[in-house]
């Protein structure tokens, strides 16, 4: 018996790491293929002769975009929004969810039922469209015209973030909290320094979950970004696929590169930060999720 439940155990293993090198592979192929694409020549990439490594390698796509003072002003907003909107969404979101802990929170389970309601059933489109608007309206009104800070403020909030932080603040012991009180810490420093250092975590998955929407945001920054110079990357990178896309441009193009060397390009370096930051968070990506997924 305990040499079938080791044959049976060692077939599982085997077949589960194959499983997720083939899983992994496939996932890693389209940016293996997209930086290939970026370094290969026209003809090349035109006649589908890219499968795995660049041929006729070339740099001019690279050195156009970093050439381009509008990819390098995209890039900036687009930092400008991962940045702010990450902070802003974090700081509603841990405020939020702290309070959401409290037993002593009054109408706390409507609150919670409230929250999770808007997971279920949204008003659609068109009304947050409306309601992003008159938002936006209110800004004009107080002298704000910066239409960044409509999408880094109207999209501060995720339900599905809040939950998951509340989750991980209920799982603080309460003796813990107790005894910061009797200490005579006041809210904000059981918050400070109990609540946030304990769950740290949750919070950092939390905000790589944020700043991975900020970065990647297209449909919102394109509807109530109304300035191009104000674009983010991910805007400007359809604005120029729409570009490409027109016959009175490909007639002019280069002759060193394709037009999709350009794009992929662009697709390389705004998939570059993340591929910098995540190493670095990836350690309480598991721990993070278990912690603010699981209640007890």
């Amino acid at each position: 018996m305990k040499r079938k439940l080791e044959i049976s155990e060692l077939i599982f293993k085997i077949l589960s790491y194959t499983f997720l090198t083939v899983f992994a592979l496939c996932c890693l192929y389209p940016f293996v293929y997209a930086v290939s694409a970026a370094l290969s020549g026209r003809h090349a990439v035109e006649y589908g002769q890219i499968v795995l490594f660049p041929k006729n390698i070339q740099f001019e796509a690279f050195a156009r975009m970093f050439n381009n003072n509008m990819f390098w002003n995209a890039y900036t907003n687009t930092l400008f929004l991962a940045l702010f909107g990450t902070i802003w969404s974090m700081l509603t979101s841990i405020l939020g969810a702290y309070a959401l802990s409290k037993k002593r929170l009054l109408f706390r389970k409507f609150f919670n039922f409230f929250l999770v309601f808007t997971m279920w059933f949204s008003a659609g489109l068109v009304p947050q469209y409306l309601n992003y608007i008159a938002t936006g309206k209110v800004f004009e009104a107080i002298g704000i015209m910066d239409d960044k800070w409509l999408v880094v403020i109207a999209m501060g909030m995720a339900a599905m973030n809040i939950i998951l932080l509340r989750n991980a603040f209920e799982g603080v012991p309460s003796e813990i909290e107790e005894a910061a009180i009797v200490d005579g810490a006041t809210e904000f420093q059981v918050l400070s320094k109990v609540y946030i250092p304990m769950s740290k975590s949750t919070i950092a998955t939390v905000a790589l979950f944020f700043a991975i929407s900020r970065w990647n945001g297209y449909f919102w920054a394109r509807q109530m970004i109304s300035n191009s110079n104000e674009h983010p990357l991910q805007v400007f990178i359809r604005l120029r696929l729409e570009e490409f896309q027109d016959p009175d441009f490909i007639t002019g193009w280069n002759e060193v590169y394709a037009t999709d060397s350009a794009i992929y390009a662009l697709i390389v370096c705004s998939i570059i930060p993340i591929l910098i930051i995540y190493p670095f968070i990836q350690k309480y990506f598991a721990k993070g999720v278990n912690m603010g997924g699981v209640k007890e």
